[in-house]
């Protein structure tokens, strides 16, 4: 189709398939065209596997290829920011996965590009476009709950590969970076306001690289907060969130991918019920709207201003923790 947005990927990562190749073909207003790798022979191979017409030798022919307008970046974290400004200052649109940076200086740098060039930059948070999101809010909103007093949110998840990059320190990993990300976002997104950093504590898998992480937040209004992430726990699998009012309380199976499974759940004085909220899966729901942000400059809810603030609490985590931030581009 005529304005279809034609996207260009960085990097043939394992994410890619699932947060933007499927979702495109049910979004027709988007078409995957061309992928570049830093090894070109995995390139083709994965372009041939998933039906890409058009191999790049590199990132910067890339985003030398006139007929891209948006950029896919599921680069590891450290070269989030390089090539995101990169594409940016191309001329192209960009849909970086999360977190955006590897750190809050590096997010201002990326917004701050975004604003110059003029192009759309959304961070991948995928959970913020489906449905639930919004139901959530909506009843936190409703005050059914009545005063709010504590919001939490946890994602652990088991990743047993010692050779994994997400344990990689020159490539801004750890377990704060990958699933923290999320929980911190889910924490921000249900309080509507920025938390402190009041303590945290990691469990290391090697020198300044969490494998675990647990984090207590406090807001100006005396709301208290929680998260807790991890790539290796005793806990096999946990997501869920939970806000807990002075007249109930809300918890949240699977908020992150609730196209999987999920279950939401409100108790009150009047009893207990629970709900599943219809919607196509997350990144179906992302890539339509990073299109419309493209296309009609319909607002977002995780641009380069959310992305920063999200930062800004992962760098406090790390810091509170007795870690140093990640490196920067």
């Amino acid at each position: 189709m005529p304005d279809c947005l034609r996207i260009g990927v960085l990097g043939a990562a394992r994410i890619t398939p699932m947060a933007l190749l499927r979702p495109a073909r049910q979004v027709p207003e988007a078409t995957i065209i061309a992928v570049a790798a830093r090894d070109p022979q995995r390139a083709q191979a994965f372009a041939r596997k998933h039906g890409i017409a058009r191999v790049h030798p590199s990132y910067g022919a890339l985003l030398d290829d006139a007929e891209i307008d948006a950029v896919y970046n599921p680069l590891p974290n450290s070269l989030h920011c390089e090539w995101t400004i990169r594409a940016l200052e191309a001329g192209k649109h960009v849909l970086c996965e999360k977190p955006m940076a590897a750190n809050a200086r590096e997010a201002e740098r990326m917004a701050a590009a975004a604003r110059q060039s003029g192009r759309v930059l959304i961070e991948a948070f995928h959970w913020r476009y489906h449905p639930l999101a919004a139901r959530m809010k909506t009843i936190l909103d409703s005050g059914e709950l009545g005063t709010i007093r504590h919001i939490e949110a946890h994602f652990c998840i088991p990743l047993l590969k010692p050779g994994d990059i997400r344990y990689n320190l020159a490539l801004a990993g750890g377990a704060t970076m990958d699933v923290g990300c999320y929980a911190i976002s889910i924490v921000r997104f249900l309080a509507g306001a920025e938390p402190e950093v009041v303590r945290a504590a990691a469990r290391l898998s090697s020198p300044n690289v969490d494998r675990s992480m647990e984090a207590t937040f406090g807001f100006a209004d005396g709301r208290t907060g929680h998260m807790s992430c991890a790539l290796l726990s005793p806990v096999l699998l946990r997501a869920r969130a939970r806000v807990r009012g002075d007249r109930g309380e809300l918890s949240v199976l699977n908020p992150i991918a609730p196209q999987f499974f999920h279950r939401l759940t409100v108790r009150t004085d009047a009893g207990r019920r629970s709900e599943r909220v219809r919607g196509d899966a997350s990144y179906v729901c992302q890539l339509r709207a990073f299109v419309a942000a493209v296309r009609s400059g319909t607002p977002v809810p995780t641009g380069p201003d959310d992305a920063l603030a999200n930062m800004r609490v992962i760098d406090a985590v790390y810091a509170k923790a007795g870690l140093q931030p990640r490196g920067q581009c």
